[in-house]
């Protein structure tokens, strides 16, 4: 599409490069200005609708294959005995209004959410600090990289009701385990992203006399930020199953709640709205912070583009 728009309003310069009369009125026909014109274009608010619109229609054709999906399958087992057991989609959508007309929806997904919220607060500051120290002090990477990789060879069903004996069935333990599923894949980022710094950066900020200070505000936090905003990326979609897997365990409210006793009643449309309202809320956050990502990272656009 931003090919097409390059080229659909003006012939070609002579170093060979489309440009848009129309966003680019001062372009030099010799090419100078080419790649300015190119930024221009590519950053425009015309091309950032064109193409978020292109990607909303994309997403409502895969929901709309994904329903018609769903209700053929329904209707697949209509004539079966145990039709009871596989809703239709209006079936649950009509269980969805009722749960959110008198609250029950809304109390445990703000539930969850709290869980989500504190256990990736938690696991995240705390993949941060400890990847700064394993990535500076090798020694001590030494010590605990074997510990974290035994940590994640464990289940988290498995630690979830261990957890919720030594922490009772509140909100501690789901926020622990929330923080356990967050943990790994930001500690990797941020480690990775850390020694992926060149050793002549170093040596610059040596020769300038930085102070400690100086050289984590201005090296190591922006080199590790694209790596760190991706580790958070994944650590968010990943905190929702980490809250439902503790309220699985033992809990009275909650989605992973809704589920468990959808399940007990055999009533599978609870269990579809609860479910389906956990993917919509990992959808929210995984595109927030994709957009935090994306502003964050601007600057990598604006280089990108030259």
């Amino acid at each position: 599409m931003r090919k097409r728009l390059l080229s659909a309003s003006g012939p070609r310069a002579s170093s060979g490069v489309f440009y848009c009369p129309v966003l680019c009125p001062d372009f030099d026909r010799d090419g100078t200005s080419s790649m300015a014109c190119r930024e221009r274009v590519l950053t425009s608010p015309t091309v950032v609708r064109l193409s978020e619109g292109k990607t909303i229609v994309y997403y409502a054709l895969s929901l709309v294959v994904g329903l018609a999906l769903w209700q053929a399958a329904a209707w697949s087992v209509a004539d079966s005995t145990r039709r009871f057991l596989f809703p239709t989609p209006a079936q649950v959508w009509e269980r969805g209004v009722v749960l959110v007309m008198n609250g029950a929806l809304l109390r445990h997904t703000g539930t969850t959410l709290l869980e989500m919220a504190l256990g990736f607060i938690a696991g995240t500051t705390t993949a941060a600090v400890l990847g700064y120290a394993v990535a500076r002090q090798r020694a001590l990477a030494y010590l605990l990289e074997p510990l974290l990789v035994i940590s994640q060879a464990v289940p988290i069903v498995a630690l979830a009701p261990l957890l919720t004996v030594w922490l009772g069935p509140g909100l501690a333990s789901k926020v622990v385990v929330c923080a356990l599923i967050v943990f790994f894949p930001i500690l990797i980022n941020v480690t990775s992203g850390l020694k992926s710094i060149q050793p002549q950066y170093y040596d610059l900020f040596r020769m300038l006399e930085a102070t400690p200070r100086q050289r984590l505000v201005l090296l190591e936090i922006p080199a590790v930020m694209p790596a760190f905003l991706a580790g958070i990326r994944v650590g968010g979609t990943l905190a929702g199953m980490g809250a439902v897997v503790g309220e699985f365990v033992a809990s009275s409210r909650g989605l992973g709640y809704l589920v468990k006793q959808g399940q007990n009643l055999y009533d599978t449309a609870l269990m579809f709205v609860a479910i389906l309202t956990l993917m919509l809320l990992t959808l929210v956050i995984y595109g927030s912070l994709t957009a935090l990502e994306r502003y964050w990272l601007r600057w990598q656009r604006r280089d990108e583009t030259r």
